[in-house]
């Protein structure tokens, strides 16, 4: 059972399917797609004895659309991360645009996939900022893709606001990186609270070597989950697309424990959980955000039925903003929005409130806009951009019934 700060509610489910698209799009040469208006708006003076950074934007030039970077995994092993992270910013952009703008210009979004690469992410986001002269990029959702992508952005000058890159490391890049979502030492910190408090006193953990989430996430749930007295009864690795985790499996059985962590992503996972039932693991799982895709449940089946992961939101809330982003998400996609999707919208919500406040979209002017940001509240919880650029919130953890996640509980940070 639970503690007073875990909030209780109903249950719910979370579907999603990977669809792509917005009628209107244009379509650039080499993957980029730009929609939106284009209305002039005059030039923003820097302030005296600051030079402006990214001189070479379309604000500056007070003509064309607002452009405003994206880059994500839209095809690869995590193809649903970046295709409902795009659904979500372009429903934000499309009600923007709809309510004039800013100060009647329009935001015309540049996006290209990374399919799920750390190489391309630099090389897409390098694109984006010197090319495309986009005043701000948003992107992307697996953290080793930020952590390729955020120097380049750093070093030219421009905004970049990850929506659901967890490792702390992504916004020490540079005082141009900023994130929307919780940051791994918390999530680390619910899911070792979530595993004690139901009674688990010895968990193993296998986690993906290759990935800086994976392996962030595990030092944190070990750290917290030891300091709240439980014991790790041993850890395994893997490299993310491996398809035999036999001798893993077998080791963490020999260990006995109660639960299994495996902070991965949803591919890996679902395997991991299939294999795991084959050689008769019977504890529960328990993982991260990266869980987080209807594509779990259609892997993995009955193997994944029974385990826990953390999470940025729940459809189940009540809280008008949060019904409100599903009708409006399902009207336009025909689509329950996941966790990612909220944390697009959300991400790209808040960078627009940042530029109406900013003293004009020079990178610099921009990026103490968003650095002031406090309280504002998007679908994922009230969100405030701490000194370290990320955003402080609550989170939540869900169980698989029945093939959907369900909401158990919700933890607010202290």
């Amino acid at each position: 059972m639970v503690t007073a700060k875990w909030l209780l509610c109903g249950l719910g489910l979370v579907a999603l399917s990977a669809m792509l698209g917005l009628t209107g799009c244009e379509k650039k040469e080499g993957g980029g797609a730009s929609a939106g208006g284009e209305r002039p708006a005059p030039k923003a003076a820097a302030p005296r004895g600051q030079t402006p950074v990214g001189e070479g934007n379309t604000y500056d030039t007070g003509s064309g659309p607002i452009k405003v970077g994206h880059f994500g995994s839209l095809t690869g092993p995590q193809a649903t991360f970046g295709q409902s992270t795009s659904q979500g910013l372009r429903l934000a952009i499309e009600e923007f645009n709809a309510a004039g703008g800013l100060n009647g210009r329009q935001v015309a979004l540049v996006e290209y996939d990374t399919k799920g690469d750390a190489r391309e992410a630099g090389l897409v986001v390098t694109r984006l900022v010197n090319s495309d002269k986009v005043s701000a990029v948003l992107g992307e959702v697996a953290s080793s893709l930020s952590l390729a992508g955020a120097p380049v952005a750093q070093q030219a000058g421009v905004p970049m606001v990850s929506p659901s890159s967890t490792n702390p490391r992504v916004t020490e890049v540079g005082d141009m990186i900023f994130r929307v979502c919780f940051i791994d030492p918390f999530q680390g910190q619910v899911c070792a609270t979530f595993a004690k408090e139901r009674g688990i006193s010895t968990v193993a953990i296998l986690y993906d070597q290759s990935q800086a989430y994976s392996a962030g996430l595990a030092t944190e749930f070990e750290r917290a989950f030891v300091k709240l007295g439980g014991t790790i009864s041993g850890k395994q690795t893997y490299n993310e697309g491996d398809q035999d985790f036999t001798a893993q499996l077998t080791a963490i059985r020999s260990g006995n424990p109660g639960m299994i962590f495996i902070p991965g992503y949803y591919t890996d996972v679902a395997n991991i959980a299939i294999q795991a039932r084959k050689l008769g693991v019977t504890v529960p799982l328990l993982g991260g955000d990266g869980w987080d895709s209807s594509k779990l449940a259609e892997i993995g089946g009955t193997a994944v039925e029974g385990s826990f992961y953390s999470n940025h939101y729940t459809v189940d809330d009540p809280s008008p903003v949060i019904q409100d982003f599903i009708r409006k998400y399902r009207a336009k996609f025909g689509q329950v929005p996941d966790g990612l999707a909220a944390l697009g919208y959300d991400a790209a919500r808040l960078l627009f409130e940042a530029m109406a406040r900013a003293r004009s979209l020079h990178g610099g002017h921009l990026r103490d806009a968003i650095a002031a940001t406090r309280e504002f509240h998007g679908v994922t919880g009230t969100i405030s951009i701490n000194d370290k650029r990320d955003a402080v919130k609550p989170a939540v953890i869900v169980e698989m019934k029945g093939g959907q996640p369900r909401y158990v509980a919700t933890v607010n940070p202290e």
